[in-house]
């Protein structure tokens, strides 16, 4: 039977915050730091005697497979099986695929597998892919987002658009309007662990240990692909190396180790090399976003309208731009819109924040020039702009908390914005030119079902089971606070087990929600758990408390493991979300700063400092959290300064395939970041009164470094990354 969250929580044993709440260590961190945290592709003594399989993909961008001669590979030293769509049996594609998992005859696009070569040693089965001579038959691709742009329609799901007044009218009366479009490319996960799989077959049952961020999911489209019963599918993830999405769903190294397991009748490790990932798995949609806002001559926003344009495989969806825009800043005469169009690159699908990521980039450089425009700062003009409910459903939808402006203040007063010049290119330390930005955050609160397995034994041990993954965001200590803290014991008290689909299946990580649902989950099954523990030592369930290893109620006191007995207690239960999200806006909210230096000679852009003030409910643990906003600050300077998968428009693919070339930010890079929290409580989100957190802190810091380069320099730049060559021309001549 499942918890209902269906109206706003009362006070409950988390308010206490003995332990939630407490900046305390990972505790999985002495596993990873001494090698104990068995991931994917270590899991030796699990599968004894795995082979290796070697993974082909197509060289073409789109067309079919004519032939593959595969007698040389076939012969060569340690060869067992190659697997093809040929020989692969019936294969379905689920519902969380755009294209195919394993090409053949058709090829969807650039380095889709069409084979994988099996062997005794990764050498051998990397040495004979080698050796495949596959013919194929090349077809006319699309591969241009602007080119295509005009080809576009509106996206099909229901929110493609929002229209709220009469935007034309308010737009063309408006005392000063503004009308700009802004691009950012096509951008790629790059985590530091491959998506790699151990497949091995029982019998007709399937175990995968793979790195997957929603291991319910996997069993569902892994069952579904295969065609045999989810039950017959266990998947094993109890560590993850970073997925920013790419992890969300199996992806072809699952899929092709579980058919090549289930030839050669041995387990199979596939892994991802790093340069097929960002061709072979997905990334994040290039997009092209006009943005016009119109206001009065005090900046108060009268009109605005974010349109964006994407582009995905045939069956896919757009990336989903808009979405900040529609719930982030006042004006009565609102119009949003998503387009997409049909191209034939890998597919595109979620990373890190989707749709405000992107979005914000858009977004809150528009305001930062509207604020130029009107003669206002930057930070002034958001708060004029604040809204405290629903701005496209009215009054009626307030949010359910909101602290943006107490972030804005709070960001501005730690970062010393006072200390900005208004008028660009005025501050110089040398030959650099300085300057600062600030941009706001915003990303929906999203909640799902989550459910966990607590038990209690005899010697007052509390272990907490359920197939939650952690992908380095720190869900085995977040999880372990929240028992510990239900069951009145101390984290050392507490063991966690994660990422197994024997466990109760969760909300898993992604979407921002994997953190409040999924201790939601805990919380729920340990509210069932001390009614049955009260209830097993005579307590009355109602009046009995947990605190210091004990079950107190009255007069009486008794040691928990006492309570629990010999064989101690162990119940399951989860967490349904009821309609609480639709009677309130739900969202996190922050504000980013950050100083540039620019040189003035060579148009080098550094950052030199980088701070934020967030509100996201109750922070679950400071210390991880922190972690978080910082890992994805850093995501954002990535994006705003350096990230592209650049496309070849010849043939279909992404040129900047490796680490080589697609750059990402190092420590080198930020010298100095600050995370402040603003205390809240929101107790129309979960339980545990609390917010995701891990999205948030991309979404706005490109914006602010965008607008920080201006400050410093004078340069608008609406085309992302802003790489020095779009800058070094334009810059003010040196002094």
């Amino acid at each position: 039977m499942s918890m209902k969250f269906d109206s706003p929580a009362g006070p409950n044993p988390i308010d206490r915050q003995r332990v939630v709440g407490h900046p305390l260590d990972r505790i999985d961190g002495p596993l990873k730091v001494t090698g104990g945290a068995l991931y994917a592709y270590e899991q030796h003594e699990a599968a004894p005697e795995a082979v290796y399989g070697w993974v082909v993909g197509a060289t073409i961008g789109k067309g079919r497979v004519r032939s593959i001669d595969a007698r040389d590979a076939e012969a060569a030293p340690g060869v067992l099986a190659i697997v093809t769509a040929a020989n692969a049996g019936p294969l379905k594609k689920s519902r969380s695929h755009t294209a195919h998992l394993l090409a053949g005859p058709r090829v969807e696009h650039y380095d889709q597998a069409v084979a994988l070569v099996v062997a005794e040693s990764f050498e051998q089965a990397r040495d004979a892919a080698r050796l495949l001579r596959i013919d194929y038959a090349i077809e006319k691709g699309r591969y241009d987002l602007a080119a295509a742009r005009g080809a576009a329609k509106i996206a099909s799901d229901k929110d493609a658009t929002t229209k709220a007044g009469d935007f034309d009218g308010a737009f063309k009366a408006a005392a000063v309007t503004l009308d700009h479009v802004y691009t950012t490319p096509d951008q790629s996960h790059q985590m530091m662990e491959p998506h790699a799989t151990i497949a091995a077959w029982q019998g007709d049952k399937l175990t995968l240990w793979t790195s997957n961020q929603m291991v319910a999911w996997a069993v569902r489209d892994m069952a579904t692909t295969l065609g045999i019963p989810r039950e017959n599918v266990r998947v094993v993830s109890p560590y993850i190396g970073g997925g920013f999405g790419s992890k969300l769903w199996i992806r072809a190294d699952a899929l092709l180790a579980a058919l090549a397991s289930r030839k050669v009748g041995r387990p199979v490790k596939v892994a991802l090399a790093r340069p097929q990932i960002a061709n072979n798995t997905t990334h994040r949609p290039a997009t092209i976003q006009r943005l016009r806002i119109g206001a009065d001559k005090d900046g108060v926003i009268s009109a605005i309208s974010h349109e964006s344009w994407s582009g995905d495989l045939p069956g896919g969806g757009p990336e989903t731009a808009t979405q900040q825009t529609r719930l982030l800043y006042r004006g009565e005469n609102r119009f949003t819109a998503h387009y997409l169009t049909e191209l034939d690159l890998p597919e595109g699908n979620a990373m890190r924040a989707p749709g405000e990521a992107v979005g914000l980039l858009a977004l809150e450089v528009a305001m930062d020039e509207l604020a130029e425009k009107v003669g206002l700062d930057p930070v002034e003009l958001r708060i004029r702009n604040d809204v405290q409910f629903d701005p496209e459903k009215g009054p009626e939808r307030p949010f359910s908390s909101r602290k943006l402006v107490e972030c804005l203040k709070i960001g501005a007063e730690r970062f010393h914005w006072s200390r900005r010049s208004p008028k660009p290119a005025q501050v110089r330390d040398g030959r650099w030119l300085i300057g600062m930005g600030m941009a706001s955050a915003f990303r929906n609160n999203l909640v799902q079902k989550s459910a966990a397995r607590v038990g209690v034994d005899a010697k007052g041990i509390v272990t907490v089971e359920t197939d939650m993954t952690d992908i380095g965001t720190g869900s085995y200590t977040i999880i372990a606070q929240t028992a510990a803290e239900m069951m009145g014991v101390t984290i050392d008290k507490v063991a966690v087990r994660l990422g197994d689909s024997l466990f109760p299946a969760s909300a898993g990580s992604g979407g921002q929600w994997g953190a409040n649902s999924s201790t939601a989950g805990v919380y729920a099954a340990c509210v069932a758990l001390r009614n049955a523990v009260a209830q097993k030592a005579g307590f009355n369930a109602e009046d009995a408390d947990f605190v210091d290893g004990h079950v107190v109620a009255g007069n009486r006191r008794i040691r928990l493991g006492e309570a629990a007995g010999a064989d101690g207690v162990t119940v399951t239960d989860s967490i349904e979300f009821g309609d609480l999200d639709e009677r309130y806006a739900q969202a996190t909210f922050g504000a980013h700063f950050c100083e540039v230096g620019v040189d003035a000679a060579t148009g080098e852009v550094r950052i030199r400092r980088q701070g934020g003030a967030f509100a996201a409910g109750r922070i679950i643990n400071p210390k991880s959290a922190r972690n978080q906003v910082i890992g994805a600050m850093t995501m954002g300077v990535g994006a705003a300064l350096m990230e592209e998968l650049i496309v070849d428009k010849r043939f279909g693919y992404f040129a900047t395939r490796d680490l080589a070339d697609y750059h990402v930010p190092v420590h080198a890079d930020i010298p100095e970041q600050d995370v402040f929290f603003v205390e809240e409580l929101d107790d129309k989100s979960s339980p545990m009164k609390a917010k995701g957190v891990g999205e948030l802190g991309i979404c706005g810091a490109g914006a602010a470094i965008a607008n920080a380069i201006y400050n410093a320099t004078g340069v608008r730049i609406r085309e992302f990354p802003l790489t020095l060559d779009k800058l070094i021309e334009k810059l003010p001549p040196m002094v």
